[in-house]
């Protein structure tokens, strides 16, 4: 029987978030539409089972290890924080970031975000070489090698110029009550490279599909996939972009702030308060209304919907 001590130190361990890095894809569809993956959680997963999510997981030691600065191609460990605009961010932890984002994708999603030698995106045309990164994925996922043994292995670099931040969300504290884990999650955007298709793992992920970010919306509200709410507000975000380079021109000017949303009860249901709701109360957080802009996300009958404040 665990004493009083050791479920206190259980909950505070809980309310800790956890650093995680996420992948938005995105691939153009026709002229005036785009397209973004989302991979469907095994519904017996204890987070997040059964919703539509981008690719991602957490943060995990080796992804900070200080033998990836041979690895990696575009940025240096010492700037990673500063393109994530985080400037207190330690070095190998924010280096980790990135790294465990392009990790991540190729793990659950088969999406490999890497140069060859001679400076070409890593495609996988050839069925041999195919074959035989499909197999670094098994490997990779069984804990057998490291994702620099990878890159060692094929000298390949990892492209961690392709990744754009986009957005920064905190899971709220009240997820630790329901004994759920809290994320620290930084959201990338990056294009599809050419010559590889996604595959979901058929484990953690058990579907996926491209739809273009209105259909999506169409379906979460209709009640055929189930979204959660930093997905659901990303989503209506980049609902609003036509074509890829609309969306990766403006993300490269934009400004992120960390999102922590604020838990708050309703008669019918549950929702959170976005930094940017009038009534949004935690200072550290708290951002400028935006008029125009959902600040609240509630859950009524069983599904997440954005409200706008008047």
């Amino acid at each position: 029987m665990k004493s009083d001590n050791d479920k206190g130190t259980q909950e505070r361990e809980a309310s800790v978030p956890i650093h995680a890095s996420s992948v938005i894809i995105i691939r153009d569809a026709t002229e005036d539409m785009y397209e973004i993956f989302l991979m469907k959680r095994h519904r017996n997963q204890s987070f997040m089972g059964g919703a539509y999510v981008f690719p991602g997981g957490r943060l995990d030691d080796m992804d900070c290890s200080s033998e990836l600065v041979s690895c990696i191609c575009g940025i240096s460990s010492s700037n990673a924080k500063l393109i994530l605009q985080e400037p207190d961010l330690p070095d190998d932890i924010a280096c980790g970031l990135f790294c465990a984002a392009l990790r991540e994708t190729f793990e659950e999603a088969g999406i490999l975000l890497a140069y060859f030698s001679e400076g070409n995106l890593v495609n996988f045309l050839d069925e041999e070489i195919r074959q035989h990164f499909s197999q670094y994925r098994k490997r990779l996922m069984n804990n057998e090698l490291s994702f620099i043994e990878i890159s060692r292995e094929e000298n390949i670099l990892f492209a961690f110029d392709l990744l754009l931040p986009y957005a920064h969300w905190i899971t709220p504290e009240a997820e630790a009550a329901f004994k759920t884990k809290r994320f620290d999650t930084r959201f990338f955007i990056a294009r599809m490279p050419g010559g590889q298709q996604p595959i979901h793992d058929g484990m953690e992920m058990t579907d996926s599909l491209w739809i273009t970010p209105c259909l999506a919306l169409e379906k979460q509200k209709a009640g055929e996939i189930m979204l959660m709410p930093p997905t659901l507000k990303i989503i209506e975000e980049l609902n609003a972009y036509k074509s890829t380079d609309e969306l990766l021109s403006s993300v490269n000017n934009h400004k992120i702030n960390t999102v922590l949303p604020q838990p708050f009860a309703m008669d019918d249901g549950f929702g959170l308060k976005l930094p940017h709701d009038p009534e949004y109360t935690i200072a550290a957080y708290k951002q400028s209304p935006r008029p125009n802009d959902p600040s609240r996300i509630v859950l009524q009958n069983g599904i997440w919907t954005t409200k706008l404040i008047d």
